[in-house]
């Protein structure tokens, strides 16, 4: 009786292939949908943390991008948070 199992010569035939790549599938289907649902907007070791969105830091962006203060200001109180915050660099980089 010839089976799927059995090829020409009695061995299993490259269709035997077809089941790794079905699982290579299924494993990296379900991994991107849990990184696009799940896992989305939390932070791990590879993500450096951000500054929370009302922090004096972030707010004082907002305003220079807005045009409320000139770049001198702004420098100026960033100055002044990053001593606060311990933030190093020019604009916060490190």
């Amino acid at each position: 009786m010839e089976t799927l199992a059995q090829f020409g010569d009695g061995g299993p035939g490259p269709w035997i292939l077809f089941f790794p790549v079905i699982w290579a599938l299924i494993i990296g289907g379900g991994i991107t949908l849990l990184r696009r649902t799940v896992w989305r907007g939390r932070r791990g070791p590879w993500r450096p943390a951000t500054v929370e969105d009302n922090s004096p830091i972030t707010v004082l962006g907002h305003r220079f991008a807005s045009g409320e203060i000139d770049e001198d200001e702004y420098w100026r109180r960033l100055s002044v948070l990053d001593e606060q915050f311990g933030r190093t660099g020019k604009g916060g980089a490190a």
